[in-house]
This record gives structure tokens, sequence and C-alpha cells, in this order.
């Protein structure tokens, strides 16, 4: 093998690491964009967003969602103070607009490939936060195909 050069081991390794890493960043990612979108959705609904409306949502403690939502208030995601609604700052307004972008994305795209409606938002619930924009971005330009 040459000097300085890689075998096909080494370079498949490489490739499997990546794709591990990117699992890895999604998956630390999904909670903190589920979050924001429920409350975005909640706020929209109701006019504010408290940690019992957030319980109901996703079926948890509300010690669990007291957890997640202090995350969100050290990533500076939201805002929150004891018996109080909690609040997206602009950075969390904006993650929940992208991720329910991101998520209408792939139910079209679903949908679009002959999927049910139940199931297409189903499965779009685990996708949309494993795909690339790159991915998104052909998703996108297949649904405007078939609508043509």
């Amino acid at each position: 093998m040459p000097k300085g050069g890689s075998s096909k081991h080494d370079r498949a390794r490489v490739a499997g690491a990546d794709r591990h890493e990117r699992v890895r960043e999604a998956h630390s990612a999904e909670l903190a964009e589920d979050y924001v979108e429920a409350i975005a959705a909640i706020v929209a609904e109701a006019g504010s967003c408290r940690v019992v409306d957030l319980a109901k949502h996703f079926g948890v403690s509300h010690v669990t969602v007291s957890r997640n939502v202090g995350r969100l208030v050290r990533d500076k995601l939201a805002v929150t103070e004891p018996y109080k609604p909690i609040k997206l700052t602009p950075a969390g307004r904006k993650l929940a607009e992208t991720s329910r972008d991101r998520h209408e994305v792939v139910v079209r795209f679903l949908l679009a490939l002959g999927l049910d409606p139940t199931t297409a938002e189903l499965d779009a619930e685990g996708i949309e936060h494993h795909v690339s924009p790159k991915t998104l971005r052909i998703f996108a330009e297949f649904v405007r195909k078939q609508n043509r």
C-alpha cells in the first residue's frame, strides 16, 4: 500500500464512524426540536404552555418535562420561572419553525409515495431528525414534481 494512503477497510471504517456520529448528533438534537415544536404549537393553540401541557402532550411525567425544559433554558431556547408559562426565545422559535417545516416536508414526501396520513405523520416523527439538508431538499423537489 502506498505511503500515506488508506485502505478500503480504513475508508469504510471512517465512513461508518461518520455515519454513527451523525446519528448521535441527531439524537441529541431530537429532544430539543420536539420540545420547542410542541411548545410553539401549544402556545399557538392555547395562548400559553406550561409543564402540565407538555406532560400531557408527550405522555410523560412533569419531572421529565421539567428536566427537559431545564435543558432548553440552559441552551437558551426557552425561558421560564417556577409556576410560570414556558416561553420560547427567538432561537427557540426559529428552531421550532425549522423543525415544523422539516416535519412537513417529510410528511408530504411520504404522502406522495402513497402512505396513508396517519402512518406518514408517525413515521415522519422519527425520520425528520435523521435526514440531511441535502436529502430534505431532494424530498421537497420530489413532492414539487409530483404536484405538477
